[in-house]
């Protein structure tokens, strides 16, 4: 028998919608093995040398006009991609997609970001007949992400559901999965020993992500953050950018033994279970694998737009703050006098009635007709069910 075919299609604006397309795929492999699964960054695949001139040039105009990346955000909010502009994506960028889609023959196509899937949807409306589900890759749904073609929308909240049925989309057709974590961050491991094993001193530790974006902290900021580095331990995890990691490793305020300065590692999930705080941008794809580690969050300098509604949701949901010197203070102060109270609310967070990171997996699986256990049945069943209970974990 011929084994089920999964494509997803994504772009690299940004990592979050990449790295849910292979969180996804990695899920639906570790539940069901027999089910094949592909993830291509469609534009750079059909086009290598224009993509990252175009991915350039939308990192270079988040980084220097932020507010008019949140002005463009909220004019166009409640409007889908017109068929002009659909029509021009598929003729400049994308006009072997369908050629790609025949070659590979999937048996359901995801989209992670919502240009392949207007792309996909225009295919559809032409005759493609296979089908098209969009997984939203944050906590707020943008009207770019809307297509009629599409068959089901995979959402991270039943709030985000009923934005998309409040657009005219029937209910039936969005469900409720979460947004998918690669299977390393479905379980927790233990601190201490991960600590040992990356190097790590074995005392209270914040996990201070920047990368790409660089670090926007004022003065003040970091004062707080490397106030008490004598207890607590700093790691700045700063992904491939180079020159921001040369330039902290050469600040004398950061030459302490309790601060590791790292590039990129593949090991976020090990760094994530060693920490009890992190720190960062409110992207989509780190606020769920924070959410699914159960650590508590501090947000600074969201993109306007969707990291704006992402840093709503998960501050309104009490499972982060949003990041000043004041609540460094208190976080860091209940680390040092607190610690235990801390450890127990993490791991009430991540209670089997609450912590279901393998949801959207195992909905997919069920969607295609592909058996999953029992116990991930029932665990998947769960997590809709609880996807906004309130958890208060700010001190």
């Amino acid at each position: 028998m011929r084994k089920k075919r999964v494509l997803l299609f994504s772009e690299g604006f940004g990592t979050g919608h990449t790295g849910a397309a292979y969180a996804l795929a990695e899920g639906i492999k570790l539940l069901n093995p027999d089910v094949q699964c592909r993830v291509i960054e469609l534009g750079k695949f059909l086009n290598p040398t224009v993509a990252p001139w175009i991915l350039s040039a939308y990192r270079k105009t988040v980084s220097s006009q932020p507010k008019l990346v949140g002005m463009m955000y909220k004019t166009q909010y409640h409007k889908s991609l017109n068929p002009l502009t659909k029509m021009a994506l598929h003729r400049i960028f994308y006009t072997h997609a369908s050629q790609v889609i025949e070659q590979l023959k999937p048996d359901l196509i995801i989209c992670t970001h919502p240009i392949p899937a207007a792309v996909i949807s225009r295919l559809k409306r032409r005759g493609l007949n296979v089908p098209l589900y969009t997984l939203i890759t944050d906590y707020d749904a943008h009207g770019s992400w809307v297509n009629s073609e599409v068959n089901r929308y995979l959402v991270s909240t039943p709030r985000v559901k009923s934005i998309l049925t409040g657009r005219g989309i029937a209910p039936e057709l969005v469900t409720v999965t979460g947004i998918p974590v690669h299977p390393k961050f479905w379980e927790r491991s233990n601190k201490t020993l991960l600590r040992k094993e990356l190097g790590l001193a074995d005392i209270p530790t914040v996990l201070i992500m920047g990368g790409g974006w660089g670090l926007m902290f004022g003065k003040e900021i970091m004062h707080s953050l490397t106030a008490r580095m004598d207890d607590i331990q700093l790691v700045f995890c700063m992904g491939s950018n180079e020159k921001l990691i040369a330039k902290m490793k050469s600040n004398p305020l950061l030459n302490h033994p309790n601060v590791k300065i790292l590039g990129y590692s593949s090991e976020i999930n090990k760094l994530m279970d060693a920490s009890d705080l992190l720190i960062t941008k409110p992207g989509g794809m780190t606020c769920t694998e924070g959410q699914a580690k159960g650590i508590p969050m501090l947000f600074y300098k969201a993109i306007p737009g969707q990291e704006e509604k992402n840093c709503q949701y998960f501050v309104e949901l009490g499972l982060a703050e949003v990041l000043d010197s004041e609540v460094v203070n208190k976080w860091f102060t209940m680390m040092l006098r607190e610690y235990s109270v801390l450890e127990e609310q993490r791991r009430r967070r991540l209670a089997p009635d609450k912590h279901q990171p393998q949801s959207c997996a195992t909905t997919v699986l069920k969607m295609l007709g592909n058996p999953v256990s029992e116990a991930t049945e029932i665990r998947g069943s769960r997590a809709q069910a609880r996807n906004e209970e309130p958890v208060c974990i700010t001190p």
